[in-house]
């Protein structure tokens, strides 16, 4: 474990995640996660940024030599609450740099003024524009972190159970389960360094408002991947979200999906955002960017 990664741990244990049990104001959390996003986080100046007036809007990251043909579609986490494309250039900066691919962010609508479905409609509506804009499915692959994996996730089901499958899926830590039925938010609950599990039931309150939470579309552990395309999970060993990933990837091996599960001892909830601040962080999304760069061929 690096200095850093001890560093952060200590600050999140004993600043982050007590401040965030304790925020119960969904507006106080988006503008806390704003501040932290632009103190904290790289802001991707090494690429091209290209806002397309797509519904929803979609903020591209472009590698040095241009747009490529190949693309990340990647849903930003943040609890469905919080986040936005430009809080997360930074990650999506180094993944178009590493993969030479370009990365579409998507600025899907957040709760609580947008419960389930609206972002689910807008990660659709993201992939049917990049298809009307003559891109194949063979030639994206899905991302996100956290609520963002849960809705790439989401997405795959849809696209697998239509036969149009991207040419993978990479996540980070993703937001799978929201009955709250997961072992790790108990097992983790004091090891995770910085999501409390108290908060769990409120935010799945705001994000599905009454709707149901095993629904496969709003939790996709419960979906099916038919065809599924490979698969690449990234996890810390000691989030509450762990399980979220340990049981689909079970699942899905059992059915003969290609899937690789990294479990990452020590880090914290999507670390990959701390990339180009945290070692661990640029091991991790290097190689991710491995692994994109292999399911198309290169």
């Amino acid at each position: 474990m690096s200095l850093r990664l001890t560093m952060l741990n200590l600050f999140f244990r004993g600043i982050a995640k007590p401040h965030l049990r304790r925020t119960t104001d969904p507006g106080r959390a988006k503008r806390m996660f704003a501040i932290t996003a632009g103190l904290f986080l790289s802001h991707g100046r090494q690429v091209r940024q290209v806002e397309t007036p797509t519904t929803p809007r979609i903020l591209r990251m472009e590698p040095p030599d241009g747009g490529a043909r190949q693309i990340i579609l990647y849903f930003h986490g943040g609890g469905y609450l919080v986040g936005a494309p430009e809080t997360h250039r930074g990650l999506a900066a180094r993944l178009a740099l590493e993969a030479g691919c370009t990365v579409c962010l998507p600025a899907y609508r957040l709760v609580p003024a947008h419960p389930f479905p609206a972002a689910w409609d807008d990660a659709d509506a993201a992939w049917d524009a990049l298809i009307a804009s003559g891109v194949a499915p063979r030639d994206v692959v899905l991302a996100g972190e956290s609520a963002g994996g849960g809705l790439a996730l989401s997405l795959l089901a849809r696209l697998c159970a239509q036969g149009t499958p991207p040419a993978g899926v990479v996540v980070f830590s993703p937001w799978t389960d929201l009955t709250g039925q997961s072992a790790s938010l108990v097992s983790n609950a004091a090891r995770d360094p910085l999501l409390p599990a108290e908060g769990f039931a409120t935010l799945v309150g705001h994000v599905l408002a009454g709707h149901r939470a095993d629904d496969p579309r709003a939790s996709p552990l419960f979906a099916d991947f038919p065809g599924c395309p490979p698969m690449l999970f990234q996890v810390g060993e000691r989030e509450i979200l762990r399980d979220d990933t340990v049981t689909l990837a079970t699942r899905l091996k059992a059915q003969g999906a290609a899937v690789t599960v990294e479990l990452w001892p020590e880090v914290p909830h999507a670390w990959q955002l701390m990339v180009g601040r945290l070692p661990e962080a640029d091991r991790a999304v290097r190689g991710a960017a491995v692994f994109v760069r292999g399911v198309f061929g290169g």
